[in-house]
């Protein structure tokens, strides 16, 4: 995807420059249009960018640039969600079961960590392996766009080389007058021309690349903290609350999936359907176990016994109510 803050930023401040340009000689811009000028700034900063470099780190100019043009890197976002639909499926199946949703995730990053993972290796093993490898990511990268930072640095040197040459030139003619304003503004062209190449191009570009750089080193390292948290057994939605800070507060909180479907279906591959099959993805949903109904047990109740004599009452009880009942006195008033 373009990214779209990059072009329109470039585009808008090339037509200014020119609009002022266009505005202070009219017709006349063409005055502004040096070649001699352009190629020993553009080519002495090229050039001594090479000697500082190694010799075949050029080849990678073209990826850099189009990274400074493109947005390659996945949000950070997606990357929470899928660790925790990876943590559901890890919490309800074991962490083999994990094979299968990660065959189809496009970040190779997170892919070897959960493979390391489920082969067993020990935590401390794979956090050391893990962020040497984003060490060295973090280098060439840094590498990379150092480069052009050379270029950046270099040009506004030579622009003002140029016009020193330009002024010793002019000097050197000093017999006739006429001819003095236009040499100095051919002198000055070399110095428009390598801020115009430092501070429109190169510096920018730099920014963005380093911007670039820290949102994969970030989203990386969510990565590895995610894994690690799963191989551990931890709860999904504790995974969250401790994946969650490592986002800008404006970016928080993150709309968590309902399902692991809903997080992995983007990440997973779709597959043919075969003959009178319907695609899907290679992610197996766990369902709910259906709960088997309880058996009722009779329970056994109690038999009902005939009520006992009272003791104390009738018969041969001393009291005055026992010897009534032997006189059949019981009831008569």
């Amino acid at each position: 995807m373009v990214d779209r803050a990059t072009v329109v930023g470039l585009v808008l401040t090339i037509l200014l420059l020119t609009g002022v340009m266009v505005a202070g000689t009219g017709l006349s811009a063409h005055v502004f249009w040096q070649a001699s000028s352009l190629a020993l700034v553009l080519g002495g900063a090229v050039l001594t960018t090479v000697m500082s470099c190694p010799a075949g780190q050029f080849r990678c100019i073209g990826g850099m640039m189009r990274n400074a043009f493109y947005v390659s890197t996945r949000p950070i976002e997606d990357t929470l969600v899928t660790l925790i639909a990876l943590g559901e499926v890890a919490r309800r199946q074991g962490l083999l079961a994990l094979d299968r949703p990660v065959a189809g995730l496009r970040d190779d990053f997170l892919k070897r960590a959960v493979h390391m993972a489920v082969d067993g290796y020990e935590p401390s093993t794979i956090r050391t392996i893990l962020q040497a490898e984003l060490e060295s990511i973090d280098l060439r990268h840094r590498e990379n766009w150092g480069m052009l930072e050379s270029i950046g640095r270099s040009a506004p040197t030579f622009g003002m080389m140029g016009t020193l040459i330009g002024l010793v030139v002019m000097l050197g003619r000093m017999d006739d007058p006429s001819r003095i304003g236009p040499g100095m503004a051919v002198a000055l062209m070399t110095t428009l021309y390598g801020l115009i190449i430092a501070n429109v191009f190169c510096m920018p570009l730099v920014r963005k690349l380093s911007q670039r750089n820290g949102e994969e080193l970030l989203c990386k390292t969510m990565a590895l903290e995610g894994v690690l948290a799963i191989q551990a057994g931890e709860h999904p939605r504790m995974l969250a609350q401790r994946l969650q800070v490592l986002l800008p507060p404006q970016r928080r909180p993150v709309r968590l999936p309902k399902t692991v479907a809903q997080a992995v279906v983007d990440e997973a591959p779709v597959q043919q359907p075969a003959a009178g099959g319907v695609p899907g993805i290679p992610v197996e949903v766990p369902q709910p176990a259906a709960k088997a109904p309880r058996p009722t047990v009779p329970q056994a109740r109690p038999p009902i016994m005939p009520p006992g004599p009272i003791p104390g009452v009738g018969g041969d009880s001393p009291t005055r109510a026992g010897r009534d009942g032997r006189r059949g006195l019981v009831g008569v008033a």
